[in-house]
């Protein structure tokens, strides 16, 4: 292009490099920094109904067929496993399993973030992305720009995108340290052999949960919990415990541990996201729901607006967007995220509630659905609540009163 310095992306996770497909289609050359470009990645690796529909490109990348592509790097299906069934286990161990409306796609994260990186090095005419396997060890102000040095080699940018995780070793040149209070701790293990089944175990006494993702030829087993409040080695133990007690043999399993961000609403509330010259998207910027740890869905959002901002000649907006189309969402699921885990409604932990209401209400199944499928938000669901309130309580007495003649007759109540 015509003299123009690029734009430099650090980090090549799915933020960063839908980031750089974006702004390449715009008509921007980038620079993509990545030491390890595609690689596996500590996490479920799910993608929602919400994230599919909004990028179709992972829609067909997550089709069993796709015989119609509209971009090089979408010629070929990305393995996944589209995931129909979940099941809910309470802290005290109360089982409910129900049926997804809408799929859930998990992907190992080396396939999608291969996906995402091929996209992005075929993406654009006029503009096109540089993919840089090397670390950048130093970043500095260079007049109005930026000078990134790695050990190879010095490149100069127009403007800098920071897309290197929670970990990211530069985010305190920008902005303060996330703090310990404002992140989430994750165990868990890579399990060789096949299921069908998404599971969640809720706990006593922990800020998160055990999740049970099925992949294409192994599971992704974890422990997510906040940090400070159980040690990561007593979350490990109680990981292994639980898949020892539920048949997951550990032979050939891969160990992992990783940082999430979970920041509180005062957090949230003070969220930067730019400044002159640069800005963060996905983890590095927080963006992660506090209650449930999904980050990839808001990776790619918080990519999207960064490079919209910057297309349009007006990168400051980009902070503007997140506060209108993100941050409302994040601030709610902060301020509730204590009372989910551990408050009480009626006797009962809010966690034993809503487990027996799922198997007792096919309306709070079908709400639990449309949750799984990122359909529907926190800021709308006391309403919805409200209004399935008459037929929740008329399925859970009916229900009720169903369990001696059902188990007369031979089955079980839903």
């Amino acid at each position: 292009m015509s003299g123009r310095l690029p734009i430099a992306i650090v980090g090549g996770g799915p933020a960063g490099a839908l980031a750089a497909a974006q702004l390449a289609f715009g008509a921007r050359d980038v620079l993509l920094f990545d030491e390890k470009l595609a690689w596996e990645k500590p996490c479920g690796g799910g993608l929602t109904h919400k994230a599919l529909q909004r990028y179709p490109f992972l829609a067909q990348g997550a089709s069993e067929s796709n015989p119609v592509a509209d971009h090089p790097a979408e010629h070929h299906p990305v393995q996944h496993r589209l995931v129909e069934d979940c099941e809910l286990i309470s802290p005290s161990g109360k089982r409910v399993r129900f049926h997804l409306q809408h799929p859930v796609a998990i992907f190992s994260r080396l396939a999608l973030n291969g996906l995402l990186l091929e996209r992005a090095r075929c993406a654009g005419v006029e503009g096109r992305v540089d993919l840089r396997q090397e670390r950048v060890t130093r970043i500095e102000r260079d007049g109005e720009g930026w000078q990134l040095v790695t050990p190879d080699c010095c490149y100069h940018a127009s403007y800098l995108i920071l897309a290197a995780g929670a970990r990211n070793s530069f985010r305190p040149q920008f902005l303060s340290a996330i703090s310990p209070r404002d992140l989430m701790v994750t165990a868990g293990y890579f399990i060789p052999g096949s299921s069908s089944l998404m599971q969640l175990q809720f706990l006593r006494a922990v800020t998160g949960y055990i999740w049970i993702f099925p992949r294409v030829d192994h599971v992704s087993a974890g422990i997510a919990g906040k940090m400070g409040e159980v040690p990561t080695s007593e979350l490990r133990r109680t990981l292994e415990h639980w898949l020892e007690q539920n048949n997951f043999r550990l032979d050939g399993a891969r160990f992992y541990s990783h940082i999430l961000p979970s920041f509180r609403s005062d957090t949230f509330k003070a969220l930067q996201v730019c400044g002159k010259g640069w800005a963060m998207i996905g983890d590095s910027a927080g963006l992660v729901d506090p209650i449930t740890g999904e980050g990839l869905y808001y990776a790619l959002h918080s990519a999207e607006l960064c490079a919209k901002a910057i297309l349009t000649g007006e990168p400051h907006r980009y902070q503007m967007l997140i506060e209108e189309e993100l941050l409302p969402e994040l601030m709610l699921a902060a301020r509730v995220s204590e009372r989910f885990y551990k408050g009480r409604v009626l006797g009962e932990s809010v966690l034993e509630r809503m487990v027996s209401l799922t198997g007792q209400s096919a309306s709070i199944r079908e709400l639990m659905s449309d949750l799984f499928a990122g359909n529907q938000g926190y800021r709308d669901l006391r309403a919805r609540l409200y209004r399935i309130l008459p037929a929740v309580m008329a399925e859970s007495i009916a229900g009720r009163l169903s369990w001696p003649w059902s188990s007369a007759v031979g089955f079980a109540p839903e």
